[in-house]
């Protein structure tokens, strides 16, 4: 019987983390979860291909814009379960021995956001991030996704929009999601580089500004500038 798991990655020079990211799935290997790696790069100019050949990922091209990566990379996967990871996105020792046991393919998964900063400001951020999931339904992608394939295909198959790809899927699974004990350790780069309060207020804007109906292609080209 052929291994349940697609990992879809999203890319772009993304070399500095995929090594850690890619290092933490190998016990899925071990264990038989894993079907396939499909890395779906946006254009990288660095060493991710490379990285990606490495370990044996099948690379998929295409535009630039998560959204579109991911249902590219879902496009080419075969696993009847779909986990998709940034490529910033490490998962925690033994997620392997703890995922199928307590999955409903009727239901999304996310993890438990844990970022890698030493920051109070990381901490608070992560607390938030817990009540946003868990109260209002809206997991964010760098807390990774597991997600069925006939489920997603009920809902219309994976939103093909550059940016608030997370959300539009959210909004459609309605409530539908549960967390797992497991943390995803995300970067905390940008938060770091503009500021934890710049960063929460530009990612607040635009989550704002997306549910009030504003192009998600507008959005892409804001985020992006920062």
């Amino acid at each position: 019987m052929p291994a349940p798991i697609s990992i879809i990655i999203p890319t772009l020079n993304s070399e500095t983390d995929l090594y850690e990211t890619l290092g933490s799935l190998f016990e899925g290997i071990e264990n038989n979860l894993i079907r396939e790696l499909i890395i779906s790069d946006g254009g990288s100019t660095d060493k991710t291909k490379l990285i990606a050949d490495e370990v044996g990922a099948v690379v998929v091209d295409g535009p630039n814009g998560r959204g579109l990566q991911i249902s590219k990379g879902i496009e080419k996967s075969q696993g009847d379960w779909i986990l998709i990871l940034h490529a910033d996105t490490s998962l925690s020792l033994d997620w392997s021995v703890n995922l199928l046991q307590k999955i409903d393919r009727n239901f999304a998964y996310y993890f438990k956001l844990k970022l890698k900063s030493k920051s109070v400001f990381a901490r608070i951020l992560e607390y938030w991030v817990q009540i946003r999931s868990k109260f209002l339904g809206l997991p964010y992608g760098d807390q990774g996704l597991l997600i069925h394939r006939d489920l997603l295909n009920s809902l219309g198959g994976f939103p093909k929009i550059p940016l608030m790809e997370d959300i539009a899927l959210a909004r459609k699974l309605n409530s539908g999601t549960k967390s797992l004990d497991i943390l995803a350790h995300t970067s905390a780069e940008k938060y770091h580089k503009n500021g934890w309060f710049r960063q929460s207020g530009l990612n607040f804007f635009l989550l704002i500004r997306y549910l009030l109906g504003e192009d998600p292609h507008q959005l892409f080209n804001v985020y992006y500038k920062n």
